[in-house]
């Protein structure tokens, strides 16, 4: 798991920023993203440390705290739904995981991302297929991310209680549906997704 991480510090490559997001496939809700640098990724206490969607709510929270007291730095950027609809997903998600990284309080010498390369970003990076399964930093951005996520939706659904986003976290389901189509959007869902646009423009 860890190869990639174990070939840049046998270089001398380091500090390394990990960086991943959530929300990226929800209709409601923000786009959240995360990077972090461990102080260590080797370290046996991060062994627990995994793709925060192998792990359950509870595990994740606990895993939430474990990667606080182990990171450098973290830094987390929150794309609200308007901000996707106007730039589009994932122009949005490129430009959040460029400001992840900036906001970081430690300059990272190398950043492995999940997924898609951050253009523009002014350090040398990698996207890595599947990244939050085989980086540990990535792994504990994608936890940081989710957890981040999943507090807002959990808030929002104290707000919206009619629509359960406690419980699908702003995906699609067929309850989140019906919720749509009795109630209609709230200002938190995603106009550009086609679920939601063909619903305002019945």
């Amino acid at each position: 798991m860890k190869v990639i991480e174990q070939l840049l510090t046998a270089a001398g490559i380091a500090p390394i920023a990990g960086v991943d997001e959530a929300g990226r496939g929800a209709c409601a809700g923000p786009l959240v993203i995360a990077s972090v640098v461990l102080h260590d990724p080797f370290a046996p206490e991060l062994a627990p440390v995994r793709d925060s969607k192998e792990l359950s709510e509870n595990k994740r929270e606990t895993i939430f705290d474990l990667i606080q007291n182990c990171a450098k730095a973290i830094s987390v950027v929150v794309v609200p739904s308007e901000e996707v609809d106007a730039r589009g997903v994932h122009a949005a998600n490129l430009d959040g995981m460029r400001r992840a990284v900036l906001g970081l309080n430690v300059e990272p010498a190398y950043v492995l991302t999940d997924g898609y390369a951050i253009e523009g970003l002014g350090l040398p990076n990698l996207a890595v297929w599947k990244g939050d399964q085989v980086v540990v930093s990535i792994s504990a951005a994608s936890i940081i991310a989710k957890v981040t996520r999943d507090r807002i939706m959990r808030e929002l659904d104290l707000e919206f209680p009619e629509y359960g986003f406690a419980g699908h976290k702003g995906y699609i389901t067929a309850g989140h549906t019906k919720a749509l189509e009795k109630h209609g959007p709230t200002p938190h869902h995603r106009t550009s997704f086609s679920n939601i646009a063909a619903l305002i423009h019945k």
